[in-house]
């Protein structure tokens, strides 16, 4: 909807780039307070709030008159919903299948079921932007939430809420301030360097304070935004790099593939839907395959061949798009893309929360989406950025470039994971602790 959305409110792409940034990072920054919340609301409860400030909000998006209001309906209310939903998913998932193999086939079904919406939502959007109006695609979204909400009642709590349970609202409130200043100081790249160095440091400053307060907290015998322990497991932070480079990767090649279609090219939003089918097909293809894949492959093996095909697919998008004038010259390494993400997505998770027990799902699940979240922001940041100030004359390579680079990053860190992890624990003692095996 970028050129749609553009013209019809007489602003640009960068501030649609803006508007998705800011959806994102609503995301990551609330990640964390979105699953403690579950603790003391139930997951049910939260799952079914999330869907309706997210239906709220594509409502509002739909009527927006301009920059201002999509940014609060679509960034804002539906970035709080989508925080306030995702994480009742993975707690639930994690805490129903506790055995490695079942657990990915469990996550391999939600990544194929994501990477269906992800094929059919650019389509049905792409017709309805075309044959109707961008707004109108948001309306379906609000029906599509109504049939989720319906369907989600019965959706069974195996865990009793605790109304008890305190929330740390200065935690929330310094992780969420922390993580929107370093994202934004990332987007003010191109037009103040020292407004984006002095916007990055304040933000690593707030962070600063936000890991002094948990501190606090625990010395106090108080229940903290997120346990210090989180960030203690050697083999949950590679697994959390990892996830963090792989959304990275992810959004910022789904956006400048889809700026550099339509700004460039002049594709409609059907004809580029039609083409991102080919990164959702081998998304879908090993997302399917996650459960038999995770039984004959360790992790760790997994997630490096994950990044090095998607790296492979980036050169290849590279090479041939500027020698063809096809449309279909995108598809062999949109295709490579979508299948090493695919591959890597699923482990990854597993190897995150299987690092933990099941008394600490809750935090541990609140974590890994911030993290897939925040990857998802910095992407789109880092790569608008870079499109926008076109220092070199070629953005578009550039910015696949840099993309590239992030892939070699997250290779690199999965090499230092274990060869495997065993996670058949059914509590969160120590005793019961997954243990790598070398």
């Amino acid at each position: 909807m970028i050129n749609d959305i553009s013209a019809d409110l007489d602003t640009t792409v960068q501030g649609v780039q803006v508007a998705i940034t800011i959806f994102l990072l609503v995301m990551a920054a609330l990640m964390i307070p979105g699953g403690k919340l579950t603790d003391r609301y139930g997951r049910r409860r939260c799952f079914q709030t999330g869907l309706l400030i997210y239906g709220i909000g594509a409502l509002l998006s739909a009527a927006a008159p301009g920059l201002g209001i999509l940014i609060l309906g679509n960034s804002i209310l539906e970035g709080v919903g989508t925080a306030l939903l995702i994480p009742p998913v993975y707690i639930l998932t994690t805490l129903l299948f506790t055995e490695t193999a079942s657990r990915a086939r469990a996550f391999g079904v939600i990544m194929a079921m994501g990477g269906i919406g992800a094929a059919a939502g650019p389509l049905i959007g792409g017709l309805i932007t075309t044959a109707l109006s961008w707004r109108a695609a948001f309306l379906f979204q609000a029906l599509v939430v109504l049939c989720i909400a319906v369907l989600g009642r019965r959706v069974d709590d195996p865990l009793l809420p605790d109304p008890s349970r305190p929330f740390d609202i200065m935690g929330a409130v310094l992780s969420a301030v922390g993580l929107t200043l370093v994202v934004l100081g990332i987007q003010l790249a191109d037009n103040d360097i020292r407004l984006m160095v002095a916007t990055i440091a304040f933000g690593a400053v707030v962070l600063a304070c936000f890991v002094g307060h948990i501190r606090a907290r625990e010395r106090a015998g108080r229940e903290p935004l997120i346990a210090t322990r989180m960030f203690t497991d050697r083999v949950a932070n590679l697994g959390l790099v990892t996830q963090l480079a792989q959304w990275l990767l992810l959004m910022g090649t789904s956006f400048v593939v889809a700026a550099y279609l339509q700004v460039v090219r002049g594709y409609n939003a059907v004809e580029t839907g039609v083409i991102f089918t080919a990164a959702t097909l081998g998304l879908l293809t090993t997302s399917l395959a996650a459960a038999r894949l995770a039984r004959r492959h360790p992790q760790r093996t997994l997630i490096r061949t994950g990044f090095l095909v998607g790296i492979l697919g980036v050169a290849i998008l590279l090479a041939l798009a500027d020698r063809s004038l096809s449309p279909w010259a995108f598809a062999p390494g949109l295709l490579l893309i979508g299948l090493g993400l695919g591959l890597m997505l699923t482990p990854s998770v597993t190897v995150v929360q299987s690092s933990f027990g099941e008394d600490e799902q809750v935090e541990i699940s609140g974590l890994s989406r911030s993290a897939s979240n925040l990857g998802s922001s910095l992407g789109t940041a880092v790569a608008g950025t870079i499109l926008i100030a076109n220092l070199t004359g070629h953005a578009y390579a550039d910015a696949m470039v840099t993309l590239a680079g992030v892939g070699l990053a997250g290779f690199l860190a999965a090499t230092f994971l274990p060869h495997r992890v065993i996670a058949d624990h059914t509590s969160g003692s120590e005793a019961d602790r997954p243990r790598p095996q070398l």
